[in-house]
């Protein structure tokens, strides 16, 4: 496994982030327990989950984790942690405080809601899981700084933010003489190069370290899409399929070429931007798990990038040289 340092910070993480959704309402626990395993063995220190995940009930993917982090044996001490907290839980008590948004009440009540579901008592990364602009970065700043101080939140990361949030929200910490952010989690694939426009220009600029949900775009770079059985989870996906048909048979042809995997080209792709921390994978079983482990080791030379960029045509660089002189 290779590492990199998250952000502007001084703390190292690994280049494949272990991201968590699956587990629950896809992955069994035990199935989720061997996955976690293996990536620790493996050298993966970075674990990514939400306190919404598992959706029926929400907070049973954290869960899961915690009950993973009670057997020992140092797994809990081997993992930088991330959760993150926007969205609603099945907590009645709440109210109309349990909507979707961000607040100091909701960000205080939400957080021990995940040191519980965890088992731990800190968090090493906090991200707000996305952007409410109702609330201000006076409130903001003010409970996560707090929260920082008891040693409860390591870092705060954001996710789903534009170029101009992350901005916003680094001149207001500036002004209080805080780090501010330290990563942004956004969707970015070869399907979807639309932050390469102001979000990746801006986070590489503020020194904010990206990490990317869903580079495989929902499994549309699976290099299982196009051939899947009628009524699997990938036939689902069959509009999509549709619409980039052309596209993708021509990316599967390029893999077949290069002699790699359509899954770990994608992910090798989104890896290779400056700005990029590390991508997220979400195996659903051991063996997907592994056999993207070697990603970190790719190198795609120009003239690959260059025919992805011909299949995979990006907005042609940062604004405004994309669209204007």
């Amino acid at each position: 496994m290779q590492y990199t340092y998250l952000g502007r910070t001084g703390l190292k993480v690994s280049k494949l982030c272990l991201g968590t959704m699956n587990f629950g309402n896809v992955t069994d626990e035990k199935e989720a327990f061997r996955i976690m395993d293996t990536a620790l063995d493996a050298g993966i220190n970075f674990f990514d989950t939400a306190n919404v995940y598992g959706w029926e009930p929400r907070g049973l993917t954290e869960a899961i984790i915690g009950r993973w982090f009670a057997q020992g044996g140092g797994r809990r001490e081997k993992v930088v942690l991330a959760t993150k907290v926007y969205g609603k839980m099945d907590d009645p008590l709440d109210g109309p405080n349990d909507e979707g948004g961000l607040s100091a009440y909701k960000i205080r009540r939400h957080l021990e809601g995940s040191l519980q579901r965890l088992q731990t008592d800190h968090i090493e990364l906090y991200q707000m899981h996305h952007v409410d602009r109702h609330a201000s970065w006076d409130e903001l700043w003010e409970v996560f700084h707090a929260l920082v101080l008891q040693g409860k939140v390591g870092y705060v990361g954001s996710s789903n933010f534009a170029g101009w949030d992350l901005v916003k929200a680094q001149a207001a910490a500036k002004e209080r003489n805080l780090l501010g952010l330290v990563s942004e989690q956004h969707k970015y694939s070869l399907l979807c190069r639309l932050p390469e426009l102001e979000m990746l220009p801006a986070a590489q600029d503020q020194g904010i370290g990206v990490i990317a949900w869903s580079p495989l775009d929902g499994g549309l770079l699976s290099g299982h899409i196009l051939s899947a059985p009628q009524g699997s989870r990938s036939a689902r996906l069959q509009n999509r399929v549709e619409q980039h048909r052309a596209q993708l048979e021509a990316y599967s042809q390029l893999c077949k070429e290069l002699g790699e995997t359509e899954a770990n080209v994608a992910l090798a792709w989104v890896l290779q931007h400056p700005a990029l921390t590390a991508p997220i994978i979400g195996p659903r079983t051991v063996e997907q798990l592994e056999a993207c482990l070697r990603v970190v080791e790719m190198k795609l030379d120009e003239e690959v990038l260059q025919k992805l960029d011909e299949i995979f045509p990006g907005p042609g660089g940062p604004a405004p040289q994309a669209y204007a002189w």
